[in-house]
C-alpha cells in the first residue's frame, strides 16, 4: 500500500514530457505519494519543442503514465494548467476547461486570504518572448550538457561515489547565468507587486526557489529534470519548498532510504 501525504497545493513546473530528460516516473509516483485539492502545473509539463524536433520516437510509456495519471486524479483535485514556452502549441485552444481542468496562461490563486500571481514565467524573458530561435539554440546546448551530466555520473557510480550535478553546478558558477536568475526573480516580484499580490508562482529557469523580496513571497518550483523539485502548501497556508531523492542522489548509503522529501518551509 503507498502511503500517502495530503496538501491543500501541489505546484510542479518543467517536467518536459518528450524529453529524454524528463523524470516523469519520479514525477508520477511524487503524485500518488502526495495528494491534494488543487494541483497548479506551472508551464513546461509537454516539450513541444523537442516532440518536433528530428524523426526519432520521444513520447515514452512513462509519459503517458503521467497524463492517465492527472485524468484519474482530477476527479477529486482541481488541476491548473499553465501554458509554458516549451508548450506553447497551447496557445491555439487557450483559455480552455474540461471537467476539472483548467488551462490558461496566468492565474490568480487566492489562498488563507492572500493573492498569488501565477505564470510560467517565459515571459519575462527576453530571449525566449523575443529572440525564440535563439532560445532554441540554448535549448540544444542544455541538452548537451546534461549528456554531460550522465555521462559524468556514470564514472562516479562505478567509482562508488555519490550523484553529482555536473550541469547544474556549471550554472551555479557561471557569473551570467547567477545574474540572470536574479533579474529574472526581481522582475517576477516586480510584474506581483503591481497586480497588488502577496506573492508570485513560477517556474520556468529550473532554479526552485522560496524567499522573500520585501513585502512579496517568491516561489519558483524548480524542475523534473534535475531538481526533482515541488511547492507545497498546507491548510494553514505554510508553504514548503521539497525535493524528492532518488537512490543515486542519496549521499548517505548507510541508509535504506529509496526516496524522500525534503522540505524547506516558509
Amino acid at each position: 500500500m503507498i502511503k500517502t501525504k495530503h496538501h491543500k497545493t501541489i505546484v510542479l513546473s518543467d517536467i518536459h514530457l518528450g524529453s529524454k530528460w524528463s523524470k516523469a516516473k519520479e514525477a508520477t509516483k511524487f503524485l500518488k505519494e502526495n495528494t491534494c485539492d488543487n494541483l497548479i502545473l506551472c508551464g513546461d509539463i509537454i516539450d513541444g519543442w523537442n516532440l518536433a524536433r528530428g524523426k526519432k520516437k520521444k513520447w515514452k510509456k512513462k509519459h503517458t503514465r503521467f497524463i492517465k495519471l492527472l485524468l484519474d486524479i482530477q476527479h477529486n483535485t482541481q488541476i491548473i494548467y499553465l501554458r509554458g514556452n516549451h508548450d506553447d502549441f497551447l496557445d491555439a485552444v487557450l483559455p480552455m476547461t474540461f471537467q476539472n481542468i483548467k488551462i490558461v496562461k496566468d492565474y490568480l490563486y487566492e489562498s488563507n486570504g492572500k493573492r498569488f500571481y501565477i505564470l510560467h514565467g517565459d515571459v519575462f524573458d527576453t530571449v525566449t518572448s523575443r529572440f525564440s530561435w535563439l532560445s532554441k539554440i540554448g535549448d540544444v546546448g542544455y541538452s548537451i550538457l546534461l549528456w554531460m551530466n550522465k555521462i559524468y555520473n556514470n564514472n562516479r557510480t562505478k567509482k562508488g561515489l555519490p550523484y553529482y550535478s555536473l550541469s547544474k553546478e556549471i550554472k551555479n558558477k557561471v557569473k551570467t547565468s547567477v545574474s540572470y536568475i536574479s533579474d529574472y526573480e526581481h522582475h517576477i516580484v516586480d510584474i506581483a507587486r503591481k497586480k497588488k499580490c502577496d506573492g508570485v508562482i513560477c517556474g520556468h529557469i529550473h532554479h526552485p526557489e522560496m524567499r522573500y523580496y520585501d513585502d512579496v513571497l517568491y516561489l519558483n518550483s524548480g524542475d523534473w529534470v534535475e531538481s526533482l523539485s515541488a511547492l507545497t502548501e498546507d491548510y494553514d497556508g505554510k508553504w514548503d519548498l521539497v525535493y524528492y531523492q532518488q537512490p543515486e542522489i542519496v549521499e548517505d548509503k548507510t541508509t535504506n532510504i529509496n526516496h524522500q522529501l525534503i522540505p524547506q518551509a516558509i
